[in-house]
Parts: C-alpha cells; sequence; structure tokens
C-alpha cells in the first residue's frame, strides 16, 4: 500500500472520533451517521457493516456506493490545508469528511452542511 498511512486504518478506529467531536459539542451521532451517508452513499445498514467489518480508508472511499457530487462544494481548512487543494484524491475524500464533521461540531445547520 502506497501512500499515507491513514490510507491503510480501519474507518471503525475513527469513527468513534467523529462521533465524539460531534456529541462534544451537542450534536449527536445520528447526525454524524447523516453526514456519511450523504458524502458517500452507504446506507444504514452498509454504514453499520464497514463498521463492523473494519474496512480500512482506502476500500471505504473505493466502495462508497455514491460519492456526493457536491462535495466538490466543500471548501475551508482542514490541519492547515485547503480541502479544495488537495492533489490526492484519496486524501481529499478523507478531509472532505473531516471538514463536514468539523462544520458539524462547529453548529453549522444541517441543511448547510448537507449543501442544500
Amino acid at each position: 500500500m502506497a501512500g499515507h498511512r491513514i490510507y491503510g486504518t480501519a474507518f471503525a478506529d475513527v469513527y468513534p472520533h467523529y462521533v465524539a467531536k460531534a456529541e462534544r459539542k451537542g450534536r449527536t451521532k445520528a447526525e454524524v451517521d447523516e453526514i456519511i451517508r450523504w458524502l458517500t452513499g452507504y446506507s444504514e445498514e452498509q454504514l453499520g457493516g464497514t463498521i463492523e467489518t473494519r474496512v480500512d480508508f482506502e476500500a471505504f472511499f473505493r466502495d462508497a456506493p455514491l460519492l456526493q457530487p457536491k462535495r466538490s462544494l466543500i471548501t475551508g481548512v482542514v490541519c492547515g490545508i485547503r480541502v479544495e487543494e488537495i492533489q490526492e484524491p484519496l486524501m481529499q475524500e478523507i478531509r472532505y469528511l473531516d471538514k463536514l464533521v468539523d462544520e458539524l461540531a462547529k453548529g453549522k445547520a444541517m441543511e448547510k452542511i448537507l449543501r442544500a
């Protein structure tokens, strides 16, 4: 596996951190799941399956049923890097997800997060 070590990290290892970040700011696990499903096209059952089978981030995004066409509207900075300028496609997908969770934790309305 070439690339960043996060690519081989199980999505299930990072998912609880997304949920905890949101819950610390008064948001819910259901909202985190809604964001993930919006971004990837996974159903609730499929998302649970990816967590249960511990797929890595590379497989999580590669096998996503339908990556959200509006995801290119996600802009801003995550870890000091503008997500819209990331050249590596998989890293950009991961950072899109990070940015959406950040927006949720900062209290942004779901309609705006989901680019409705």
